[in-house]
C-alpha cells in the first residue's frame, strides 16, 4: 500500500528532469516509509533502478562484511561479475562501470550509515566518487538514505567537503491525516472519526504501523494485538527502533524521552530533571533525539513583546513513542506474560487523559491542514507552535495549545479531544486569552479543534473565531 507523498514525487521528478546529475539525501524516523518512498518513485518514473541497502549493526561487524553485501546486491541486479572488494574506493569505481549515460538511473544508497559505519574514510570516498565519477553522468540520480539522520547531517549536509553538491534534501514525515484515513479502504466511510483517531493517536501517520491494522476490527481489538498481546509488533517496536538509531547508546537519551513524556520542558528544566549539567552533551542528545523524529523543539515569538524567543522547549512528536512510554512499558511484564486485559479501551486507566495529549500531537504533526483550514495557509505567518509562559511576579503562568501569529494577529488554538465537551470550555480559553495579555499589539482570534460530542452551545456562544471537526481533516 503507497499513499500520499505526491509533493516529495514532485520534488523528485523535478530533479529527475534536471539536465545534470542530481545527489538527493532522505531522512526520516525508521518505519516511515523513506525506501518505500524512493522505490515507488523509481517505479513510476519507469527508470533503472540500483538498490544497495547497508547491512544493521546486528548483521555487520566489520567492514569487509559490508563491502561484502555490496558487492552482492551490485552482482545481482546488474550482472558485474561478483568479487571481492578491498575498499570503498574499489566498490564506487565497480558502481560507476555499471552506470549507463543512455538512459535515467536511479542509484539508492539505503541505510548510509550502517553501510559507512566501520570505515571512517567512507563519506570521503562517496564525496570522491561523486565529484569523479557519478556527477558525469548527467541522468543519474544518486540517493543517500538512511534513518540515522545525525550521521546524514554530520557527513553530508554539514560536512564542509559536500558544500554545494546535494541538490535536494528530503525530509520524510509522517502521512497526513488524510491519507492515514485510506488505510481503512472502503470501511473508513462507516467507520466513526473517533475510532480512527483511537488509532491513529497510538500509531501516528507511520505507515508501517498503519499498515498491521485490521480495518474490520474495533480500536480495542487493534490495539490489543498490537500493543497489550505478548509478542505484539509494538510492544518490541521501541526498543528495536532505539537500538537501530543509537546502537545501545542511548541511556540518557531514554531517560530525556521518559522525562517529556510528563510534557513539555526546557533543556534548563530537563537538566533538573535528570539530575545532569545543562551542557553541550544535554544539547548533543536533544539534537539527536529531534533528528531521529523522537522529539520536536517549539521557540517562537513572544506574543506580549514581539520578540522571538531565546527559550525552546522539547516535547515528544512522535505518537507511538509517547505512548509506549506512558502505557506499553509500565506494563511490560504483565504485557509479556499474557495478564494486561481488558474489554474496552475506557477500561484502561487514565484512557482519556492519556488520548488527549496523543491528539493534540496529532493535530499538532497536520498543522499544515489546519492552517488551510483557517483560511491561513497562504497567509506569511510569524510562528506557529504550542506556548508557555511560568508563572512570575508579575503576572500568572499560561499555556496555550498552539498559538499560531500573523504580523498583526494571534490565533489561540484550543485542542480538545473527550467524549462530550461542554461550554465550559468558553470559559477555559477565555482565561487563557486573558494570561497571555497581548494588549494592543494584535488583534485575538481563538479557535477550537475537537473531536467528540460538542455541545451546540458552544457554537450557539459565538466566542470562538473558528470551530474545526477534526474528522473533516479525516476526509
Amino acid at each position: 500500500m503507497f499513499y500520499g507523498r505526491e509533493e516529495i514525487l514532485k520534488q523528485l521528478d523535478t530533479q529527475l528532469a534536471s539536465p545534470i546529475a542530481s545527489l538527493v539525501t532522505c531522512r526520516g524516523r525508521r518505519r516511515i516509509g523513506k525506501s518505500t518512498l524512493i522505490e515507488e518513485f523509481a517505479r513510476r518514473s519507469k527508470v533503472r533502478f540500483i538498490k544497495l541497502e547497508g547491512l544493521s549493526p546486528r548483521e555487520a561487524d566489520t567492514n569487509q562484511k559490508q563491502l561484502t553485501a555490496f558487492a552482492r546486491q551490485l552482482s545481482e541486479q546488474t550482472g558485474v561479475p561478483l568479487r571481492p572488494l578491498a575498499s570503498w574506493f574499489d566498490a564506487f569505481a565497480r558502481l560507476d562501470g555499471v552506470i549507463a549515460d543512455s538512459e535515467r538511473t536511479v542509484v539508492f544508497l539505503d541505510e548510509v550509515s550502517w553501510m559507512g559505519k566501520y570505515d571512517p574514510d567512507y563519506p570521503g570516498e562517496l564525496k570522491y566518487a561523486w565529484d569523479n565519477r557519478f556527477k558525469k553522468h548527467k541522468r543519474l540520480m544518486l540517493v543517500v538514505c538512511g534513518s540515522v539522520s545525525t550521521w546524514i547531517s554530520k557527513n553530508i549536509l554539514r560536512n564542509k567537503a559536500f558544500v554545494g553538491r546535494p541538490t535536494l534534501n528530503l525530509l520524510v514525515g509522517e502521512l497526513a491525516l488524510r491519507d492515514c484515513v485510506r488505510f481503512w479502504g472502503k470501511r473508513a466511510a462507516r467507520t466513526p472519526a473517533s475510532d480512527i483517531f483511537d488509532v491513529l493517536s497510538v500509531t501516528g501517520g507511520v505507515p508501517k504501523y498503519l499498515e498491521l491494522i485490521n480495518p474490520r476490527f474495533s480500536p480495542a481489538e487493534n490495539l490489543k494485538a498490537l500493543c497489550f498481546t505478548p509478542g505484539g509488533v509494538l510492544v518490541d517496536e521501541f526498543d528495536n527502533i532505539f537500538t537501530d538509531v543509537f546502537e545501545g547508546k542511548g541511556t540518557v537519551k531514554r531517560r530525556i524521552l521518559e522525562c517529556l513524556g510528563d510534557g513539555a520542558f526546557s533543556g534548563k528544566e530537563l537538566a533538573e530533571r535528570l539530575g545532569v549539567d545543562n551542557n553541550g552533551h544535554l544539547t548533543d542528545d536533544l539534537e539527536e533525539l529531534e533528528l531521529a523524529g523522537f522529539i520536536a523543539r517549539d521557540g517562537g515569538v513572544n506574543p506580549q513583546s514581539g520578540a522571538r524567543s531565546r527559550l525552546f522547549r522539547y516535547r515528544i512528536s512522535d505518537n507511538y513513542t509517547r505512548f509506549y512510554i506512558k502505557y506499553i512499558a509500565p506494563n511490560r511484564d504483565l504485557i509479556d506474560k499474557g495478564l494486561f486485559r481488558f474489554t474496552d479501551l475506557e477500561q484502561l486507566p487514565g484512557w482519556q487523559s492519556i488520548l488527549g495529549f496523543q491528539f493534540e500531537c496529532l493535530v499538532l504533526n497536520n498543522i499544515v491542514e489546519l492552517l488551510r483550514r483557517l483560511g491561513l495557509d497562504r497567509t506569511l505567518l510569524v510562528s506557529a507552535a504550542p506556548y508557555r509562559r511560568a508563572a512570575h511576579a508579575r503576572g500568572k503562568g499560561c499555556q496555550i495549545d498552539l498559538l499560531i501569529q500573523t504580523r498583526r494577529t494571534v490565533w489561540v488554538v484550543e485542542i480538545k479531544r473527550h467524549r462530550e465537551i461542554g461550554i465550559e470550555v468558553v470559559d477555559e480559553v477565555a482565561e487563557k486569552v486573558k494570561r497571555l495579555g497581548v494588549g494592543r499589539r494584535a488583534s485575538v482570534r481563538t479557535v477550537l479543534v475537537y473531536s467528540g460530542r460538542l455541545s451546540p452551545s458552544v457554537e450557539a456562544d459565538g466566542y470562538f473565531d473558528a470551530v474545526v471537526n477534526a474528522a473533516d481533516i479525516l476526509f
